[in-house]
């Protein structure tokens, strides 16, 4: 069970509880399916509702898929929430700090915004409940051309209140929704943090100890004998952060230091730590350290901003300052800003003691102060507080289309103190009301009322289908889109019923899934094996248990999966195994582990897809990067680059899936070596028999009985 956080922060709320969700303290173990959880005793009944359409095939004609028919049994998940965002969407933390949205926890600390008079302010609060579901997507894009990935009955604050991301203007979905021209309020995009490797580090060293260190020599006298020139390296600072990311980066460039207390607390005085040595050679390396580069990098000017303003800068009423009064220091500074196109006006306060000191102010506001704490990344988070700020929306945020994003995944949503959260640089709602609350007047209800729309018909529409004159018998994916075998269906029996209704009529189906569900309907799945009629396949990404976390945190373990591959084959049902996504520099050495896995398991059909990024999800994988794997992200994407002809993505037919150039061939080929050692299938088009086919008996008249 997940902690609870009391619901104080609940403002208007219906319910008096919130419970924890019943899927968040799942844990995926050996054999664990990924999906089930008994309910809790204080859990919320799931709420079902009926999806009135009288479609129940979806049809396609794309030559990259190997199935021009599927089925969806569910759409949306047995989850409690449906406003959900991307995992990968960046939430701002209360420490100035960003973090994607899937990361983030009950507890934690994050600004939202609350009204003051006639103005919102940027405010701290805390998460109260953080969850997921798998379900369709849409995009939302906007005229600076970021784009959003959302769940169609999430809200976002514009110009006009706040607003669904999709709806009609009247009939049974009629509610405020998102329409081009539209204004989403807040600072835009979040700049992507600079990956801190030694070019940072050494600049961000140099800007640090040139705005508040000390080296130098002195003498040091002895009664006994003659004295000593001695040399010194020491770093005081009032805040810790600043001191220990010196200290360990010091460390790993082999300068050992030792801490001290340098001053303590005293009335309005803030007390100081330090580190220093006295090791000459030490103290030699340091100097090096902080040198100034002939040719600065983008990255060195970075960790030198960072560096220098954890020094010497300040963040108060909205303005950005950086002081000091080395020319040198200030000239370098100048530069770094430059480099990363701040825009920057220097000042020269009157000065009556002392040397004269130069001030340098970022201009731009917040949204251009955001960009620098997130783009340079200093440690000190007091300096990063934007408490009590307007919330202004100057930026380019005029929503240009909102449009079904084509695809169905896990998105996450979190509750709030304030009941909003910023996501990438924009305000975001997160109430619980059910999706007619805005225009029946409802109160924002009960917290993880659960949601799922399902067709209780789902098999005599499709009896129907099957039984029309004109149909012709191609085999269906199941779950093409959205897992067949949610937790509910444990006692909907919805792809069952489906399964019950294709065995009448001897109708060829594919089945996708991750979990192992499926083995309950093994007393249908057998007897269509049998006459060709059925197939399973399974995608694995990894075999890599923390590496599945980060690519597929609520997925089935890879381990589960192959036990019901096993259990699948040993009833004599075809098994296939699809390697997906492979992704350039982290799990493509897996391909030959997973396939030859699979194999021992019993599959005997194989495929894999090389990682797509179309539109909506390029800018997702570089946030995910540079979050998850900083060290080779620029080496991930030249290597996807050059799979697809220098872009991120390619949607041309027949190579989407495949990729093309030299790095895609080396793929395809050791898959094709594979494959052929394995005795797998590798055909994209799965083969299964059609000439059995019977249409159903439809049920409008009772038969005689002979």
């Amino acid at each position: 069970m997940v902690t609870q956080v009391p619901p104080s922060g609940f403002k208007g709320r219906g319910a008096l509880a919130n419970p924890a969700n019943r899927f968040d303290s799942q844990r995926t173990e050996e054999l664990d399916d990924g999906w089930y959880q008994e309910e809790q005793p204080n859990s919320i009944e799931t709420q079902l509702l009926i999806d009135s359409s009288r479609s129940i095939i979806a049809r396609n004609d794309s030559p990259d898929i190997p199935y021009d028919q599927s089925i969806n049994p569910y759409r949306g998940c047995e989850h409690g929430c449906v406003f959900c965002l991307s995992g990968d969407t960046p939430i701002l933390m209360g420490d100035g700090t960003t973090r994607a949205l899937e990361r983030v926890r009950a507890g934690d600390e994050i600004y939202g915004t609350v009204r003051d008079g006639w103005y919102r302010r940027y405010t701290r609060t805390r998460v109260l409940a953080h969850w997921s579901v798998i379900k369709p997507a849409w995009r939302i894009t906007l005229e600076d051309g970021s784009t959003f990935l959302a769940g169609a009955d999430h809200r976002f604050l514009t110009e006009r209140g706040w607003k669904f991301v999709s709806g009609s203007e009247q009939g049974a979905n009629r509610r405020p929704h998102l329409t081009t021209g539209n204004k989403l309020m807040g600072t835009g995009a979040f700049a992507t943090p600079q990956a801190q490797g030694d070019d940072y580090r050494r600049g961000y060293l140099s800007g640090l100890i040139r705005g508040d260190g000390m080296i130098g020599e002195y003498y040091y006298p002895r009664t006994t004998r003659g004295g000593s020139r001695q040399a010194q390296f020491r770093l005081a600072l009032c805040d810790t952060q600043a001191l220990d990311r010196a200290a360990e980066w010091l460390a790993g460039l082999g300068v050992e230091t030792r801490r001290f207390t340098f001053s303590v607390a005293a009335g309005n005085h803030r007390g100081a730590e330090a580190i220093r040595t006295h090791a000459r050679p030490n103290v030699e390396r340091v100097r090096e350290v902080i040198a100034w580069p002939d040719l600065p990098t983008r990255s060195w000017s970075a960790g030198f901003l960072a560096g220098i303003f954890d020094a010497e800068g300040s963040y108060s009423d909205g303005i950005l300052r950086i002081s000091n009064t080395d020319a040198g220091i200030i000239q370098r500074i100048q530069e770094s800003l430059r480099a990363w196109r701040f825009k920057f006006v220097v000042e020269r306060p009157v000065v009556r003691v002392g040397k004269p000191i130069e001030v340098i102010r970022v201009l731009g506001g917040l949204k251009e102060h955001l960009r620098f704490f997130h783009s340079v990344d200093p440690a000190i988070s007091r300096k990063r507080d934007i408490a009590g700020q307007r919330l202004k929306s100057g930026a380019s945020l005029c929503v240009t289309a909102v449009e079904p994003a084509g695809t169905t995944m896990r998105l996450y949503d979190i509750t709030t103190g304030t009941e909003d959260f910023i996501a990438n640089g924009v305000v975001s709602h997160n109430c619980y009301a059910r999706p007619t609350h805005a225009y029946l007047g409802m109160s924002p209800g009960i917290d993880f009322e659960t949601r799922l729309t399902y067709k209780p018909e789902a098999a005599q529409l499709l009896r129907q289908e099957l039984a029309r004159p004109g149909y012709v018998c191609r085999h269906i994916m199941l779950g093409s889109n959205t897992d067949p075998y949610q937790p509910v269906e444990r006692k909907l029996r919805i792809t069952r019923s489906i399964l019950e209704v294709l065995a009448e009529a001897r109708h060829p189906v594919a089945i996708t899934t991750r979990g192992t569900l499926l083995l309950r309907d093994l007393d249908l799945l057998a007897p269509m094996a049998e006459q060709g009629l059925v197939m399973v396949m399974y995608s694995i990404t990894t075999f890599d248990a923390d590496l599945k976390r980060r690519l597929e945190p609520r997925s089935a373990a890879s381990e589960a999966r192959l036990h019901a591959m096993r259990a699948l084959r040993a009833a004599g049902v075809p098994v296939g195994v699809l390697a997906a996504p492979i992704i350039p520099a982290i799990n493509d050495c897996e391909l030959e582990t997973i396939l030859e896995r699979a194999a021992e398991a019993g599959a005997n059909h194989a495929g894999y897809v090389l990682l797509r990024l179309p539109l909506e999800v390029k800018d997702l994988f570089r946030q995910w990067l540079a979050v998850h794997m900083p060290d080779r992200a620029g080496h991930v994407m030249s290597l996807i680059n050059a799979a697809r002809e220098g872009k991120d993505n390619s949607s041309q037919f027949g190579v989407r899936m495949r990729g093309t150039g030299a790095w895609a061939q080396l793929l395809r080929d050791r898959f094709r070596l594979a494959g052929r050692r394995l005795g797998f299938n590798t055909e994209r088009r799965i083969q299964l028999a059609t000439d059995l086919f019977r249409p159903p008996e439809t049920g409008g008249q009772i038969g005689l009985g002979f």
